[in-house]
């Protein structure tokens, strides 16, 4: 069938409605109206750093592509710099993968301070009826303290085999596998420890750990709208799916910079960041030697120490919450790359070196620089041409896709100055993708996002997803189209090249795009439909 303008607009409303958002990102307003809950801005100078450091960073890590959708630095809690590279937004969360684990971590150490647990207690204490019938000495020995340093004596990653278990309950299937090491002894990096830690705050409070974090953690600190993926059974996650905004990353950083300490409340004990920011334990990573790397500094209550006496949470892919505690600063970033240690060299190299004091004198140029390059950035849009030959002849033609696991039966294409609308129709039901040519077109879809994610957890009760969506003409036959699903750190590209009455449509996942390699999805093949 076929859609005319109104029903079109209609369709698109949110999307329409929302690039309206997005193309009106401000500059860092550095005297502007805060809204509620919002950290204080300032200007870079002002709090003794020079405007060039921050935009040698921009320039740097956009030179060598690494993806980055946000930048936000904080220098003696206040803004001095902050932007988004459209289309990503102020307004939008982010997943976060393992900087998740540092909001995890800070559950238990409010649940310590309540006096509901302690780090040395036993983690079988706490599942009687999930522990195994035979408890080796190695199991019977990890701590609460052994799931906080990842160092349950696991010899690999547990994550793994805990989600693809036909056990139901994680917690059971956590408990069943076989540890190699004395606890304590032998760091490996353990998503599945920290979804333990999740369990635990669950089974100890009866709420989840996003129920637990809202009142004491969230509410305080005036984060909003955050959510956490779920297992099978309603456990968040822990060790990865939190979605926050970037300001709320910043929020999170600024809270432990100063001690736990909110607005003259003590939220954390100060006691307990000393204790979870501080190294336990020798980390492994990185491929560089020791003094040049920032996964060789020790490793926390699930916090990385970092060089020059910083600390951070940070997830797959480069999102990044960075206290630097001798500057009385906050970094906080989102991106997708394929290599994290360039961003945080470039922190280094370029934010960090541009500290100077307590106030420096304003380069009025270097000021008008980094706020015009603040308020323009932006991912590149599909390369190519706005329109082909092609175009037209497409118009209210539908193509029957050849059975494939993906379930698609049917997709078509409608062309007009400025967008595509993309229609596909599988199982479910039929899907609309809309596409801007020469912009991005932001709006929500119901096309599964589960291709893309790292680990297939859902977030309770999401039925459709943020999503910016760009395409242009490769050549005259190839029309591509780019999905940014921009609550999530990832995108999609999708090729479809027509040849007479066929069209074949192949998908490419960003994290295939980055490791260079196959995307799992069947390629597409359609008929035109007479």
């Amino acid at each position: 069938m076929s859609y005319n303008r109104r029903e079109f607009l209609q369709q698109l409303g949110l999307g329409a409605l929302q690039l309206g958002v997005l193309s009106s990102i401000p500059a860092s307003s550095w005297a502007g109206a805060l809204s509620y809950g919002q950290l204080p801005r300032s200007s870079p100078e002002s709090q003794g750093i020079s405007a060039k450091g921050i935009l040698d960073f921009v320039n740097a890590v956009e030179s060598e592509k690494l993806n980055l959708h946000s930048l936000m630095v904080l220098r003696q809690g206040k803004v001095v710099a902050e932007g988004w590279w459209a289309p990503y937004n102020p307004e939008l969360r982010h997943t976060l993968y393992s900087l998740s684990k540092s909001f995890t971590s800070t559950a238990i150490g409010l649940a310590v301070a309540e006096g509901k647990l302690k780090v040395d207690d036993k983690v079988v204490s706490f599942f009687p009826d999930e522990k195994p019938a035979t408890i080796s000495e190695n199991l019977a020995a990890m701590r609460v303290k052994d799931l906080l340093t990842m160092s349950t004596g696991h010899d690999k990653d547990t994550t793994a085999s805990v989600r693809e278990s036909k056990e139901k309950s994680w917690v059971k299937s956590f408990l069943a596998l076989p540890v190699e090491h004395a606890p304590g002894t032998h760091f490996v990096y353990n998503s599945g420890a920290t979804y333990m830690l999740s369990a635990i705050i669950q089974k100890l409070t009866g709420q989840t750990l996003l129920q637990y974090l809202k009142p004491r953690l969230f509410d305080p600190l005036v984060i909003e709208g955050m959510d956490w993926e779920v297992d099978p059974n309603g456990i968040n996650t822990g060790g990865w799916g939190l979605r926050v905004k970037t300001e709320d990353i910043a929020k999170f950083g600024q809270l432990y910079l100063q001690k736990g300490e909110w607005n003259g409340k003590q939220l954390i004990p100060a006691a307990w960041v000393e204790e979870a920011t501080r190294s336990h334990i020798q980390s492994k990573g990185g491929s560089r030697p020791q003094e040049e790397n920032d996964w060789l500094q020790g490793y926390g209550y699930q916090f990385w120490r970092c060089r020059n006496g910083a600390y951070r949470g940070d997830g797959a892919y480069g999102q990044y919450c960075i206290v630097l505690p001798k500057e009385d600063m906050v970094v906080a970033i989102t991106s997708e790359t394929g290599n994290m240690q360039a961003i945080l060299d470039h922190v280094w190299n370029n934010i960090l070196q541009s500290v100077k004091g307590t106030r420096v004198p304003s380069d009025r140029q270097e000021v008008a620089e980094l706020q015009k390059k603040l308020a323009s950035l932006a991912l590149p849009q599909t390369a190519g041409k706005p329109t082909s030959e092609l175009a037209a002849k497409l118009k209210e033609k539908s193509f029957n896709v050849a059975e494939n696991s993906l379930k698609i039966s049917k997709v078509s294409f409608d062309f007009d100055k400025g967008w595509c609308l993309f229609r596909v129709k599988d199982d479910r039901g039929e899907h609309l993708v809309v596409n801007g040519i020469g912009n991005w077109k932001v709006g929500l879809t119901d096309l599964s996002t589960m291709p893309l994610k790292l680990v297939l957890t859902p977030v309770p009760g999401e039925t459709k997803t943020k999503v910016a969506c760009n395409g242009a003409w490769v050549d005259d036959s190839t029309f591509e189209m780019t999905w940014r699903f921009i609550e999530t750190a990832h995108y999609d590209t999708v090729r479809c090249k027509f040849e007479g009455e066929n069209v074949q449509i192949e998908f490419k996942r960003s994290l295939a795009i980055l490791g260079n390699t196959k995307d799992q999805r069947p390629v597409l093949t359609g008929k035109m439909i007479a």
